[in-house]
């Protein structure tokens, strides 16, 4: 019996998850044996899992879980350094050179468990099978929007926090604009064809937001790209991997530019493929932008969980996705959990066994 511990989320402002009580009733009917940590921030109430037949556990004890249980979270887990022995389904952020992602891979190492990386489960054809990346995008792009707003009164993107529904994040953003009193800015999107791209393009549209829609034809010679500059919004909604160019080179603060913002929604920041080169480090949910100029300004919007923002949502859309693919564990050498393991193999320290 495949059994699957969905664990309590430990990072700060995490309310998703990436099953919703509905998936759990159709795991427990196919004789999948399910265990949900209790969890005082998630998005969805722990008793209606229990009423879709989970069993409930103390927060944080998935470490006691049975050796066979796989473990299913989204972010990453606490920075303890103990080794990993069981197989985890989770976003690991491990295989681009991160270097908190080499510790991760050698506490599997250690321990003789396995990453089955969400990033990279994919189909026959290489194409993700489920992603957070459109409400990543409608996220990514009001915050950049707040920042925008909040710079014509001479000011910076204030603290943000959970919104409850999109539409309340609608009302929030539609007002911050309106209150400047200024035209709407305009932007480019790059990747507006993806899903990401797609989501900061509805949100931008939503707001009345002229939008120059770029992907893979327009950005296929390779650079540089003065037309970045020349939008007060840049949005980079593409998964960096080595052949992405760079879109904004380290100089480009001190260019002469309408660019006033960036919202970089991919957001790699410690990735040696980073093609925004003009920032080191994420943003959170206190502090959502680095200003890297002054006179005029510049803004780096670069957080890395913009789907919790809208945790509902995002957490619904996701779990429908992936929950087909959860119903094949029980072959978990097989399909998009075969392709995922190999990853893992190909990425985890060679001399571990």
């Amino acid at each position: 019996m495949t059994h699957l511990w969905i664990r309590a989320e430990a990072r700060a402002n995490e309310e998703r998850v990436g099953i919703t009580p509905d998936g759990v009733a159709r795991l427990c009917a196919r004789g999948f044996d399910v265990t949900l940590e209790e969890s005082p921030t998630r998005i969805l109430p722990s008793g209606d899992f229990a009423q879709a037949g989970a069993g409930i556990a103390p927060e944080g004890s998935w470490p006691e879980a049975p050796r066979e249980a796989i473990i299913f979270g989204l972010k990453e887990l606490p920075e303890d350094g103990t080794p990993l022995p069981h197989r985890h389904i989770m976003f690991g952020h491990a295989f681009k050179g991160q270097s908190a992602g080499q510790v991760l891979l050698d506490r599997f190492a250690s321990g003789g468990g396995a990453l089955y990386d969400l990033e990279y489960l994919v189909d026959a054809d290489g194409r993700r099978v489920a992603a957070f990346g459109y409400w990543a995008g409608y996220a990514g792009a009001a915050v950049s929007v707040l920042a925008w707003a909040a710079q014509q009164q001479d000011g910076v993107c204030p603290p943000v926090s959970t919104w409850r529904h999109a539409d309340d994040m609608l009302d929030d953003v539609r007002a911050a604009l309106n209150a400047t009193g200024t035209e709407r800015p305009d932007a480019l999107v790059i990747g507006a064809l993806g899903r990401v791209g797609r989501g900061a393009r509805d949100l931008c549209a939503a707001m009345q937001i002229r939008v120059n829609e770029w992907d893979m034809a327009e950005t296929a010679h390779g650079g540089p790209f003065p037309e970045i500059l020349e939008h007060e919004l840049f949005f980079n909604c593409i998964l960096a991997g080595p052949r992405t160019p760079v879109f904004v080179t380290p100089d480009a603060p001190e260019a002469e530019r309408r660019l006033r913002v960036i919202g970089d929604i991919a957001c790699d920041p410690d990735s040696d493929f980073n093609p925004v080169q003009v920032y080191d480090r994420a943003t959170g949910w206190d502090a959502p932008v680095l200003r890297v100029h002054d006179a005029p300004p510049l803004d780096v919007m670069a957080i890395d969980n913009l789907p919790s923002l809208l945790p509902r949502e995002s957490s619904e859309d996701f779990a429908g996705q992936l929950l087909p693919y959860l119903e094949t564990l029980d072959a978990l050498d097989d399909g998009v959990w075969g392709r995922a393991h190999r990853t893992f193999l190909d990425h985890k320290p060679k001399d571990a066994t």
